[in-house]
């Protein structure tokens, strides 16, 4: 499927071209007509992100905040691109790609045409090919370009209107240049679809993140922007007919050059080549002069870059690094990865108005939510709303999504150039005055049930906005709560619903609980139920008949049900597994009191009557097993990372550890008991 000649001339990489190395937060955050004592930071921003530091030394207390990034990994580059891309790209950077923050080595001097066609032999011998990925669907790779978050750094197709512009409405252009894509179209366009699946192999820095594409969905995006290009053809290598110079000249002039100090080619290369400290460094001289010489690195940067430039280095020649807070290490880590193309944090970032036009949301129902349906979140408090747990599932591309209905995608920036964030936000984010929440499950009211009554139509009505499990909310598609627990710190989910808009800026979710004498106790009711969800049946307005069967094999993990079970008493703990073999515990007598196979339990006169009457086994080839001796105590139990609880209790004042484990169809039995353990296996 090839493109029309309009749509070609309306592709994103017909953008106009930008005629100084581009720093996106750099243009965004800083203006010429900024006092000295703002521009200077922007100038250290210059220098960390055009990687001054991987050739110049600085200080040690500038070592941390002007650490340099990784460049892209070239050990395959010739699998990428070809001789004539590379050779342009060695040879004026800038004019192959505009606004490219690689510098250029070469003037024009005698002997750089060699040193270039030397370079460009060597890293065309780099090659290492990857399997063929998909075909590409153009018309799809289109949509997702504009959909999954793309165009909130790159520029969109002229072509392309977002589909929730009304028809009287204009697109409207970014105010903001945008990163330039100017080698897609030099790609080998499976190689570019392989880069556009996991762009973190070839650019550890993360600059350009993992957007989770699957591989179709890469290289449909990657067909897309291959289509109706003509790559760039090196007619003045042509011209010059340079002789072969031979794949080791290419490999020592590598080194020679310095590249080694940004990219990797081979193991054990060689060692970037110390220049002058920062200290020692002259302005308008080196990097900075007017016409730098061959061998010297030449960024097109315009006067005011070279202004903020100019200002950080005397700055560090003067000074010692002030020591940043918590909050200024967030923002210097969220402003180099550009977090703030899609997040707004403290007042800062979220994309223009420009390119929010194209965040979108797939589900029609959830427009009624306003921008809080497609725009990414507002990042305020982040720090003490997630667990540790789920910061690092969101930062480190682990899943943690709970926004289905949003078309744009949280990418995966890495965990080296995030990890800092998971130790740095719990702590800058701490509230002055600490809500206090009692989440022991020890006090009277905090019973499932309670919760699961208040989430229900005839409580609160949380499900009127909020699904749980695989149902959705009676109204719009908010956050499903099934994973609160491993998701929210339960001091942020209590301060949450006591205010909610002065907890979370810009939500819709109303202040049910003003008023409310017994909040605190309902709130931990609530966080119970949620904390028990598994093995609780949904809240009165989301349920089904079908709901109250008990499914190890659906959950996909064991479940543990506290209940009052015929012939295990009415303090049974009965233990489902997706094996289809099952357990019943008497935690009154201390011991495994029967074991059955098939299906687990119905959980209905639980759930639906108050007399309680016992519930019994729904499977077959119930075994009873041997009764127990000695003085028992129980102790409660400890869960596993499966899922699978170890019984703990006292057999005469003995500390005992009793699992029950399904293996090939029957149970191994590992009792410990002060330290010393046994086994046995339980078969029918």
């Amino acid at each position: 499927m090839a493109l029309s000649i309009c749509s070609a001339r309306a592709h994103p990489l017909q953008a106009e071209a930008i005629n100084h190395t581009y720093v996106f937060n750099f243009d965004q955050f800083f203006l010429p007509e900024d006092p000295d004592e703002h521009v200077i930071e922007g100038g250290y921003l210059l220098m960390a992100e055009l990687n001054c530091t991987a050739c110049h030394r600085v200080p040690e207390t500038w070592k941390e905040r002007l650490s340099a990034k990784p460049g892209p990994d070239l050990s395959a580059v010739g699998s990428r691109l070809d001789a004539d891309a590379l050779w342009l790209m060695v040879r004026s950077p800038q004019h192959r790609k505009k606004g490219t923050q690689m510098p250029g080595l070469f003037s024009g001097e005698d002997g750089d045409a060699e040193k270039v066609e030397a370079l460009t032999e060597y890293l065309s011998s780099l090659t290492k090919p990857a399997r063929l990925l998909p075909k590409a669907d153009l018309a799809r790779g289109k949509e997702l370009y504009h959909k999954v978050g793309c165009v909130a750094c790159h520029e969109p197709a002229t072509d392309y209107r977002p589909e929730k512009l009304s028809a009287e409405m204009s697109v409207e252009k970014p105010g903001l240049a945008s990163v330039p894509l100017a080698l897609a179209d030099s790609y080998q366009l499976n190689e570019l679809a392989h880069f556009l699946h996991n762009p973190l192999l070839l650019r550890p820095s993360g600059r350009m993140p993992n957007m989770n594409l699957t591989e179709q969905e890469a290289s449909d995006i990657a067909g897309y922007l291959h289509s109706g290009r003509t790559p760039e053809q090196a007619s003045e290598r042509a011209a010059l007919k340079v002789v072969h110079q031979g794949v080791e000249k290419g490999r020592t002039l590598f080194t020679q050059m310095n590249c080694v100090a940004c990219h990797q080619t081979e193991p054990k290369l060689g060692k970037a080549i110390a220049a002058k400290s920062v200290v020692e460094l002259k302005l308008k001289a080196g990097c900075l002069s007017e016409k730098p010489t061959s061998g010297i690195p030449r960024y097109d940067l315009n006067d005011f870059q070279k202004r903020a430039l100019s200002l950080a280095i005397t700055s560090i020649q003067k000074k010692t690094a002030s020591v940043l807070t918590g909050l200024q290490k967030v923002d210097w880590q969220m402003t180099r990865l550009n977090c703030y193309a899609c997040h707004d944090r403290n007042g800062k970032g979220g994309p223009e108005d420009s390119r929010a036009a194209y965040f979108g949301s797939n589900d029609g129902s959830a427009e009624s939510l306003g921008e809080l349906a497609h725009l990414p979140p507002n990042l305020d408090n982040v720090g003490r709303k997630l667990t540790r747990g789920w910061l690092q599932k969101i930062l480190y591309g682990q899943g943690g999504s709970v926004r289905p209905n949003m078309d744009t995608r949280m990418p995966n920036f890495g965990q080296a150039q995030t990890e800092m964030l998971v130790d740095l936000l719990p702590e800058t984010d701490k509230r002055e005055t600490p809500v206090t929440m009692d989440i022991s499950g020890l006090q009277k009211h905090h019973r499932a049930e309670i919760g699961r009554g208040l989430m229900g139509a005839k409580g609160l009505a949380c499900i009127a906005c909020h699904g749980l499990k695989d149902r959705k909310s009676l109204g719009p598609p908010v956050i499903r709560l099934t994973h609160t627990v491993d998701r929210l710190q339960p001091e942020y989910f209590k301060e949450l619903l006591l205010n909610p808009q002065a907890t979370q800026v810009g939500t819709m979710m109303p202040p049910m609980f003003i008023g409310r004498k017994k909040a605190d106790q309902e709130i931990e009711s609530i966080w119970t139920y949620l904390k028990e969800i598994e093995g609780q049946p949904l809240p009165e307005g989301l349920l089904s008949t079908e709901d109250f069967e008990l499914k190890p094999e659906k959950v996909g993990r064991p479940i543990i049900f506290r209940s009052f079970i015929e012939g295990a008493g009415s303090h049974a703990i009965a233990v489902g597994f997706s094996e289809g073999i099952h357990a019943a515990f008497d935690s009154v007598e201390c011991r495994w009191v029967f074991i059955w196979k098939g299906r687990f339990l119905d959980a209905m006169s639980n759930w639906q009557s108050r007399e309680m009457v016992p519930i019994k086994p729904l499977g077959s080839d119930l075994k009873n097993l041997p009764k127990a001796s000695g003085v028992r105590e129980f102790s409660g139990y400890r869960l596993s990372k499966e899922g699978v609880p170890t019984m703990l209790y006292l057999l005469n004042g003995l500390s005992v550890e009793d699992t029950l484990r399904p293996i090939d169809g029957h149970f191994e039995r590992v009792i410990k008991i002060n330290g010393q353990e046994s086994k046995e296996v339980l078969s029918w």
